[in-house]
C-alpha cells in the first residue's frame, strides 16, 4: 500500500511487526541460510551462534527447478512452506502432496523443511487422542513477554480442534 508506505515513511504510523524485523525473521528462506553450516562459517557468524541456529533451525533448503527432483524423491521427510506465508496458509506435509499442489510448489515461492514430529499432550483425563502441541515465546524489545503453547490435531495448528488452541505454559523450578 502506497498511502501506508508513506505514512509510516513520515513517522505517522508504526507498524508491527517493523519492517525491517519482519524481513530478517518471518521470511521463511532466511532458515535456508539458518541451517546451512557452510554459509554461517563463510559468513563468519561466531561458533556459539552457528551452534544454537544448527540445533534449533530444521535443515532448509529453497525449492527450484534445480532440486524439485531430489526434493520430490524425499518429501515424505519434507514439510513446504511459502516464503511469506503465516498461519499455516499453503503449507503442506510433503506425505500429503498432490501432482496439482507440488506443480505450484515448484512454480516458485518456497522451502522444503525438515520435518520435524511435534510434541505431544494429554489436555483430558478422557480422551484417548493426545494433542499435538508447538510453543510460541511473544518478544518485545529482546525480552520474552508470554509462552504460549498451540494445541491441536491434524496437519497444522488450527483452533477448531476440541480442546486445542492457546494454553499456557508453566515454568517449573529448573
Amino acid at each position: 500500500s502506497a498511502a501506508l508506505r508513506a505514512a509510516y515513511l513520515a513517522g505517522g504510523v508504526v507498524l508491527t511487526p517493523h519492517p525491517q524485523v519482519h524481513a530478517l525473521y518471518a521470511d521463511k528462506r532466511n532458515m535456508a541460510l539458518w541451517s546451512d553450516d557452510a554459509q554461517l562459517q563463510a559468513l563468519g557468524v561466531p561458533a556459539e551462534v552457528q551452534h544454537e541456529l544448527l540445533a534449533g533451525v530444521p535443515r532448509t533448503v529453497l525449492v527450484d527447478a534445480s532440486n524439485a527432483e531430489q526434493l520430490w524423491a524425499e518429501r515424505k521427510q519434507l514439510f513446504f512452506k511459502p516464503f511469506a506465508g503465516f498461519g499455516s496458509r499453503a503449507a503442506y506435509r510433503g506425505d500429503k502432496l498432490t501432482q496439482r499442489v507440488w506443480s505450484e510448489i515448484t512454480a516458485g515461492g518456497y522451502v522444503a523443511q525438515a520435518l520435524v514430529a511435534p510434541g505431544q499432550r494429554s489436555v483430558a483425563a478422557d480422551s484417548d487422542k493426545p494433542l499435538k502441541f508447538d510453543l510460541r515465546q511473544y518478544v518485545y524489545d529482546g525480552l520474552v513477554q508470554w509462552t504460549a503453547a498451540r494445541l491441536y490435531q491434524g496437519q497444522t495448528t488450527n483452533f477448531r480442534t476440541p480442546g486445542g488452541g492457546f494454553a499456557p505454559v508453566y515454568a517449573g523450578p529448573v
